[in-house]
């Protein structure tokens, strides 16, 4: 299996967990997610208002220069991770 059938698989795989993971969770995947889809982080921060918005944004730039194949296999392994600890 390719690399990118499997981040394609884990991210099915996500989508489809019996329970909601935490934040940090959250976070650390959307983070990963968005640096394999887009590559670095290519907008600006949103104003300290936007909670939400800023948090997503920091999980992001956390990522800033990693490679697209760390990266996928960084979210295959938490996908896997997550999998095992709330189920599907």
């Amino acid at each position: 299996m390719s690399l990118q059938n499997a981040f394609d698989e884990a991210a099915e795989t996500v989508k489809k967990l019996k329970a909601r993971p935490d934040d940090d969770e959250l976070r650390e995947l959307y983070g990963l997610y968005k640096q394999v889809t887009v590559g670095d982080i290519n907008i600006g921060c949103p104003g300290m208002l936007d909670l939400k918005g800023k948090a997503k944004w920091e999980a992001w730039n956390s990522k800033k220069g990693m490679s697209r194949e760390d990266a996928m296999n960084a979210y295959i392994s938490k996908a896997n991770e997550m999998k095992e600890k709330y189920g599907i």
